[in-house]
């Protein structure tokens, strides 16, 4: 079955009367019984039945008398007198029902007749294959499940408001199956990543999403009240310090794939809540960490991708060869070969040249963040392939580990994939005295003004006296992982229900 025959009950009516009309049967429903029946039990999904018989030619099938239980949402239905067609979905696919009268009775098929498109049904029967090779319930008994009271998008046209697609993800989900692609790969690639973490010996942990204070990141959190404490509280911005915590206390590989929030602007790359996975490693530093990095992207793009060469609107990106690792400075330079040694570090050409760009000047000092913000204008998004940047400075990295050989920099990387940021990591700072003065100095920041900067958080550095080993850390962004596998240009997209203005 290929084409649905015109629904003569709603084809000139509007929304409003649709609705009413449904609600009517709906009472009609209640008048004979049980209106939302729930003692079905399928034994069946479309795409098993599909996958076991949908190879075998009609007379294979038919003297085998399959004998199946289904049910889903009803998307297609021609009804022609003494038979009738039907499509349901369920969760793995689509299946055709074929009613007639010898089969389930004149008073069921007359019923059925009267069934809208959304209906959820469900149908016992027999397998058997059409004249035109489809295989086909042959129902010998069906029934409605549940009534659908609001009519589904128009079959050709589907769900395109892409307000609507996020508003009311569950008719998305429904009428556009690249949707639903979409979010079983975004599955599939959180269980590769946990799948590769544990490989690796890492223990999955979870830790508060509700902190008396903010910290692992620089950013604005949210702020919540706790009655019964009378405390104020603030959502997670980032696992990290809790996860150090645990390294502390002898779990030397954890990870947490963790939902945080940040009460900062939204765009096709920023959610106020997302998801990101975190792990720390004990005795190794930050080039271990983007060993790990390399592996767990690849792990995923082999799952949902099938391959390590993908391609991104349009565009081939390479997940085979090694990434590449460039300093700020040579990645500046790399895409901008006309700034020279001497303009780079010079503190007054820095701030034309970023404000020229378009970006904002850092509130913290030193020609390392100039540089940094520098790069955020001119190089950043030419960053196709899997380029780590490494070695950031110190002012910009409060929790980062300080270079033994090279003075005000730090051990610490971030990735970036299509011109755009996909982690962070880093060799852990774990001196206590010195992770101490750099929480002071993100305090006098914040009494300067800046939302974003850390909070002394006292009994971390307790947890650091007890001492910290030799760490290396790392925070993967899911969201914008699932956009790259999944060729997604907006983060809207791979959130089920992303943050929208109330309508």
């Amino acid at each position: 079955m290929s084409e649905q025959t015109p629904h003569t009950e709603e084809t000139q009516l509007d929304e409003n009367q649709i609705i009413a009309l449904r609600r009517e049967k709906l009472h009609a429903l209640r008048a004979e019984g049980v209106a939302f029946p729930n003692d079905f039990e399928r034994d069946s999904f479309a795409a098993d039945l599909q996958a076991q018989y949908g190879s075998l030619d009609k007379e294979t099938l038919d003297p085998q008398n399959v004998a199946v239980k289904v049910a889903g949402r009803m998307l297609l239905k021609r009804a022609m007198g003494k038979a009738s067609f039907a499509t349901i979905q369920d969760v793995s696919g689509q299946i055709q029902l074929y009613i007639n009268n010898q089969g389930v009775g004149e008073a069921a098929h007359e019923a059925f007749k009267h069934w809208d498109m959304g209906d959820i049904v469900a149908a016992e029967g027999t397998l058997f294959k059409t004249n035109h090779g489809e295989l086909t319930v042959r129902v010998a008994n069906i029934r409605l499940l549940t009534k659908s009271l609001r009519p589904l998008p128009d079959k050709h046209k589907g769900l395109s408001d892409q307000e609507t697609k996020y508003r009311q993800r569950y008719v998305d989900l429904i009428a556009n199956p690249e949707s639903r692609e979409v979010f079983i790969k975004r599955s599939q690639i959180v269980q590769a990543v946990r799948n590769y973490m544990v490989g690796e010996r890492y223990l999955e942990v979870e830790t508060p999403m509700m902190h008396p204070i903010p910290g692992g990141a620089a950013a604005k959190p949210f702020v919540t009240h706790h009655n019964a404490l009378d405390i104020p509280l603030y959502l997670r911005i980032a696992p990290e310090l809790y996860l150090k915590r645990l390294v502390v206390g002898g779990l030397e590989r954890v990870f947490e794939i963790n939902r945080s929030f940040r009460n900062e602007g939204m765009s096709v790359r920023h959610n106020p809540e997302f998801t990101m996975m975190e792990f720390y490693e004990a005795y190794c530093t930050y080039q271990r960490m983007m060993a790990m990095t390399e592996g767990v992207i690849r792990a995923a793009a082999q799952t949902v991708c099938g391959s390590l060469n993908i391609r991104y609107n349009g565009r081939e990106v390479d997940l085979e060869s090694p990434f590449e690792r460039l300093t700020i400075v040579e990645a500046i330079k790399k895409y901008n070969p006309h700034y020279t040694d001497a303009q780079l570090n010079d503190e007054a050409w820095l701030k034309q040249e970023i404000v020229k760009h378009g970006e904002a000047l850092p509130r913290a000092g030193g020609i390392g963040s100039l540089q940094l913000a520098l790069f955020e204008g001119c190089a950043e998004s030419q960053l196709w392939n899997p380029t780590f940047i490494v070695d950031y400075p110190v002012e910009v990295s409060p929790l980062a580990r300080a270079s033994d050989s090279q003075p005000g920099l730090t051990e610490r990387f971030e990735l970036f994939v299509v011109g755009r940021e996909l982690a962070n990591g880093y060799s852990e700072l774990n001196d206590p005295e010195d992770q101490a003065a750099r929480f002071k100095a993100q305090v006098a920041q914040k009494d300067a003004g800046d939302d974003e900067a850390m909070h002394y958080d006292a009994d971390y550095i307790r947890a650091m006296e007890y001492g910290l080993p030799p760490t290396g850390g790392c925070g993967i962004g899911i969201d914008r992982l699932v956009m790259l596998l999944t060729d997604a240009q907006t983060i809207r997209d791979v959130v089920l229900f992303p943050q929208m203005r109330p309508e």
